[in-house]
């Protein structure tokens, strides 16, 4: 059922520590259930997406945010036939790295690295699968496959890129390691392509979800921006009764589910369109074309405006602001309490021994970034005596 230009699991070029295939699981099944069983995986249901993760049940988290970018990239995967199996074992693990407090807590952690080699989410989500995970007895990591692992590395500088073929085995082909395409401006297989415009797709859809839900947007807000005004008018058109103020909830989700699905086709066709017109035969053309999977231009701009309104509405709005310099404020002070007293992550049985071939600084930005937002909270309120969120 796959595309030629696919990735197939059994062409994968292969894991960092070789082993035995499953005898019912193709490779990427099984980078999927390793991510799902992960002690990083099952944080994220606690780390902030917009809204910090007590200020409501209902907001979305990293966790259900990763979970709808699944749901989507596999869907289109299978209409476009790429590995959905692939596609879901990227969307899962795409935020594995991810501070507490979202970006906030990357910001506030990367200026506290700035002397040692910085931080970013998705290199630290890289770290996490490879390094991290102790759940095995042979390696560190989950050792998943160079395709699950290369769909992980959204972006990545070209100094981080040499510093990761550094310590990159030698696979099979001889091709190099997931720094290898950003040294050579090659592009990863479409299913990682697939997950980064799914990743847009889900985010911006579900802001206005919870932003709405929370009061500090509004729908008519929101029915400024051209691309969802299209669908709330043709929600209201079709089924009138959804402009009464009961049934307002209706409406914002029955917008927000056609502006969805306009994207999911949107996309899919223009991807179609792309791999034909580049000839994308097999993986090794996907590689040396430009980017493939992506939006026709009308939806470009379109998508562009709606972000550019949820930064300005949502994401700059006084309260979150407010939030998210306390959250900054946070893990600054967590950083600098353990980088004073490294004994102190110790406590929590996070024993580093001072022969680890990592640095103090990393070792406590390792710490932090694990952190769930309500044990960052409490440890910071444990170490300083200060309580910043109610």
């Amino acid at each position: 059922m796959l595309a030629p230009y696919a990735c197939d699991p059994a062409r994968s070029r292969g894991r960092r520590y070789p082993q035995n295939p499953a005898p019912t699981r193709t490779e990427f099944q099984r980078d999927r259930d390793r991510i799902v069983h992960s002690s990083a995986f099952r944080r994220l249901v606690y780390k902030t997406q917009v809204f910090l993760n007590h200020e409501g049940d209902l907001f979305r988290t990293r966790m259900t945010h990763s979970l709808e970018v699944a749901q989507l990239g596999r869907s289109m995967a299978r209409t476009l036939g790429l590995n959905e199996d692939l596609v879901e074992a990227i969307a899962l693990a795409h935020d594995v790295g991810h501070t507490p407090f979202g970006h906030a807590g990357q910001d506030a952690l990367n200026d506290c690295m700035r002397d040692f080699g910085g931080f970013e989410h998705n290199l630290q989500s890289l770290r996490v699968v490879d390094v991290l995970e102790q759940r095995y007895p042979d390696y560190e990591g989950l050792n998943l496959c160079f395709e699950t692992r290369e769909g992980i590395l959204k972006h990545c500088s070209l100094a981080n890129a040499r510093a990761l073929e550094a310590h990159e085995p030698m696979f099979a082909d001889g091709a190099g390691g997931v720094g290898a395409r950003f040294l050579l401006r090659q592009q990863p297989s479409l299913e990682a392509q697939l997950c980064n415009l799914a990743d847009e797709i889900a985010y911006n859809a579900h802001d206005i979800d919870d932003g709405v839900r929370s009061g500090l947007i509004t729908l008519e807000q929101v029915c400024e921006v051209p691309l969802f005004a299209r669908f709330c008018d043709e929600a209201a058109t079709e089924h009138p009764h959804l402009r009464a103020n009961a049934s307002r909830k209706r409406w914002l989700y029955e917008a927000i589910r056609r502006m969805l699905s306009a994207q999911v086709y949107d996309l899919m066709e223009a991807t179609r369109t792309a791999i034909s017109a580049h000839h994308a035969q097999d993986l090794c053309a996907v590689r040396a074309a430009p980017p493939l999977v992506g939006f026709s231009q009308p939806m470009v701009g379109e998508a562009r405006a709606l972000k550019a309104f949820l930064l300005r509405a949502l994401y700059r709005h006084p309260q979150v602001v407010e939030k998210m310099d306390a959250a900054r404020t946070v893990v600054a002070e967590l950083f600098a309490a353990y980088a004073h007293k490294p004994q102190e992550m110790a406590a929590h049985g996070l024993a580093f021994e001072a022969a680890s071939p990592d640095s103090l600084p990393r070792r406590v930005a390792d710490y932090v970034a694990g952190m769930t937002d309500r044990f960052a909270l409490r440890e910071h309120e444990r170490l300083t005596g200060r309580r910043l969120f109610a």
